[in-house]
């Protein structure tokens, strides 16, 4: 669809609040020069000589919402530790509102990615589950701050915390406000209820299993948002564009990138756009094509990476 049928208002999309809620994460990266293999072991010795923090999980498609221009406030549960202070200090860079649940027992999730010759030579993982306490802190202060933010975002990364995402949908509800969700895992019942899910295609497979063709597609789609009681399922197609199915039947737009870099993080720039809109006043079909755009845009950048208003209105 190469035909974007409304203007995109700065003002709205600047009076817009987003709530983002669900696992966030500290991408950490560590650049050395690799010169000589271990007499220890058969692997390469790194030299660090660069290190790098970057927001990761929630957090990154919370900046997401805030490069578009809205005001974002992020609700997660971490730990008590280096990696989330580190995060929070990111976050509040940003301009994004962090609501930080702090568990002194909780890893705060870090990927830690060490760089040698160009190449990712290994990840290292640092997380674990979050207790309950922490996540009724996390339902609690959801209750406060849903009724000031015009469309909510649950970002789950299969972390734990969203364990009790049910009832923070059905409060959404309650409040009559968008609730969108990237979704994880092969059970979406825990989605019920919610606007907009945005699943790819390796995601959505798993849930109804692999289609034969675009009509089988529609079957499964539609059932799928029939049987949660979702108003679409926007579903992200690599080069192949995008397709939405809702009640009025499928729009499907084609890939608008060039040329693709890098295709990380750019789920998070579909959604954040797509909430950000539906925040500022606009329908799921007006915001579509919009938020295709700003996925083109940014998997021609490398690393995870976001989208101004200026290079989407262009």
């Amino acid at each position: 669809m190469k035909h974007l049928p409304l203007p995109l208002s700065l003002e709205k999309i600047k009076a817009a609040q987003v709530l983002v809620v669900g696992d966030v994460m500290l991408d950490r990266y560590w650049y050395g020069a690799v010169d000589r293999i271990s007499p220890e072991a058969p692997v390469p010795v790194v030299r660090i000589t660069k290190e790098e923090d970057r927001l990761g999980g929630s957090a990154n498609v919370a900046f997401n919402c805030v490069s578009l221009g809205a005001n974002v406030s992020l609700l997660s549960v971490v730990g008590d530790d280096e990696a989330s202070h580190k995060l929070e200090k990111l976050v509040d860079a940003t301009g994004i509102r962090p609501f930080f649940g702090r568990d002194p027992h909780l890893k705060t999730t870090m990927k830690l990615r060490v760089i040698g010759r160009q190449q990712q030579l290994i990840r290292v993982d640092f997380e674990n589950i979050p207790q309950h306490d922490t996540l009724a802190f996390q339902t609690q202060k959801f209750k406060e701050l849903i009724g000031q933010h015009q469309a909510v975002i649950f970002s789950d990364y299969g972390k734990g915390g969203l364990a009790k995402i049910q009832e923070m949908i059905h409060l959404a509800k309650d409040y009559k406000k968008p609730v969108l969700i990237d979704p994880k895992g092969s059970d979406y019942s825990r989605y019920k209820g919610a606007s907009v899910i945005t699943p790819n295609k390796q995601e959505l497979s798993q849930v109804v299993g692999e289609w034969r063709d675009e009509e089988d597609l529609k079957s499964k789609a539609h059932n799928l948002r029939t049987e949660l009681g979702l108003d679409a399922l926007l579903l992200t197609r690599s080069e192949e564009g995008m397709s939405l199915f809702d009640a009025q039947g499928e729009v499907h737009v084609g890939a608008q990138a060039l040329e693709v870099f890098d295709v990380t993080g750019a789920g998070d720039t579909v959604i954040a756009t797509l909430a950000v809109l539906m925040a500022a006043g606009y329908s799921v079909r007006e915001a579509l094509p919009w938020a295709n755009k700003a996925g083109g845009i940014v998997v021609g950048k490398f690393g995870t990476a976001s989208v101004s208003f200026e290079e989407l209105a262009s």
